[in-house]
C-alpha cells in the first residue's frame, strides 16, 4: 500500500522535531545547563520515525541510551523530556533519571536504558504480556550494532522465536560501537542474517530512508499482529556526532566518512521528495520548522522554570526486593 502524502508530512515533522530537540539539547549541554550526559540521535531520525509510525499508542517500545528520538517518535511530551534532561522535578523521572532513563507508560514508552543490550529482554517481557493479554498489541525494541554482541541479544531472539511473540527487533546499525567500527567486531556483513539462526525473518533496510523504513517495518509489524511471531529489522544508518556530547569521548572516525553520510541526511532526502512530488511547498515546510522550533523553545522555558528535586525526594520511587 503506497504511503499517503499526509503520512510522509507527519513523518517529516517528527524527524524534524527529533533533529531540533537534539540540536538544542547538545547546545544546552555545551553551555552547562544540562547535567549528566547526552547521546545525540542526529542522523538516525528516519529509523525511529519509520518504525513508530506503524505503532499504535497501546503498542510498547523499549529504547537505548540514545533514546530521545524513540521517545519523540512514540509521542512523549517534549517539555517533560527537556525537564528530565535539566534534572528538574517536572521531568519524566522527576529529575533523577536524566537523559538515559526517560519513560512514559501512557504512550507505550517503557523506558530508555543506559546498559547496552539491556532493553532486549524487557521488550520480550512486554511482547509476552501482549500475547497473554490477547488482542493484537506488539512490542518493538531498538538497539545498536554493539548490542548484537551481548548475550541478551541472542537469548531474547531465541525466546521470542520459541514462543512466537509479537515483537520486532530493530537494530539501528550506525556502524560504530563508540569508536569501534562494526566490521571489527561483527563477522557478518548484515546483522539481519543472524535472524536465520532463530527461525525468524531478517530484513535489511536503508535506515536513512524514512519511507523505506516505514514500509519494511509495516510488513513485520503486520505479521507480528497476526500472530506470526518476531522479526529482526536491521536499519543501516549513521550518527553524525560523537558517541556522547562530552569531550571525554574523542572523535576517531574519518572526517570524510562523516561528511559523506551527512550528504545522505534523512530529513533533507524526505524534504526533496515532498517538494519534487508536490506534496508540500517550501513555505509549508518552513512553517513546520517554525512550529517545531517554537515547541522546543517552549520545552526549554518549561525546564528552566521548573524546580529542582528536594533532598527528601531522593528516596521517592526507590524500591528494594
Amino acid at each position: 500500500m503506497p504511503i499517503e502524502p499526509q503520512d510522509l508530512i507527519e513523518m517529516y515533522k517528527t524527524m524534524l522535531t527529533i533533529r531540533r530537540f537534539e540540536e538544542r539539547a547538545a547546545r544546552e549541554y555545551e553551555e552547562r545547563h544540562i547535567p549528566g550526559i547526552v547521546h545525540s540521535y542526529i542522523g538516525q531520525e528516519a529509523t525511529a520515525t519509520g518504525v513508530c509510525a506503524n505503532l499504535r499508542l497501546d503498542d510498547r517500545i523499549v529504547s537505548t541510551h540514545r533514546g530521545h528520538g524513540h521517545c519523540i517518535a512514540k509521542g512523549a511530551d517534549l517539555k517533560r523530556m527537556m525537564a528530565e534532561l535539566y534534572g528538574r522535578k517536572t521531568g519524566y523521572c522527576k529529575g533523577k533519571g536524566g537523559s538515559m532513563h526517560i519513560a512514559d507508560f501512557s504512550v507505550g514508552m517503557l523506558g530508555a536504558n543506559g546498559i547496552v543490550g539491556a532493553g532486549l529482554p524487557i521488550a520480550v517481557g512486554a511482547a509476552m504480556a501482549a500475547q497473554l493479554e490477547g488482542g493484537d498489541r506488539v512490542a518493538a525494541v531498538f538497539f545498536g550494532d554493539g548490542a548484537c554482541q551481548e548475550g541478551t541479544f541472542h537469548e531474547s531472539l531465541n525466546l521470542a522465536s520459541i514462543w512466537k511473540l509479537p515483537i520486532v527487533f530493530v537494530c539501528e546499525n550506525n556502524g560504530y560501537g563508540v569508536n569501534t567500527p562494526a566490521e571489527y567486531s561483527i563477522p557478518v556483513k548484515d546483522i539481519a542474517d543472524r535472524a536465520a539462526a532463530y527461525a525468524m525473518p531478517g530484513v535489511v533496510v536503508d535506515g536513512n530512508d524514512a519511507a523505506a523504513v516505514y514500509e519494511a517495518a509495516g510488513r513485520v509489524v503486520k505479521a507480528a499482529r497476526a500472530g506470526k511471531g518476531p522479526a529482526l529489522l536491521e536499519c543501516k544508518t549513521y550518527r553524525w556526532r560523537r558517541h556522547a556530547e562530552s569531550k571525554a569521548f574523542a572523535e576517531l572516525r574519518p572526517t570524510g566518512e562523516i561528511e559523506a553520510w551527512k550528504s545522505r541526511c534523512p530529513i533533507a532526502s524526505l524534504e526533496r521528495r515532498l517538494l519534487e512530488e508536490g506534496m508540500a511547498t517550501g513555505q509549508e515546510l518552513a512553517d513546520i520548522d517554525s512550529q517545531v522550533l517554537a515547541l522546543i523553545e517552549e520545552a526549554v522555558r518549561f525546564a528552566e522554570a521548573s524546580p529542582w528535586p528536594a533532598p527528601e525526594d531522593a528516596l521517592e520511587g526507590v524500591y528494594s526486593v
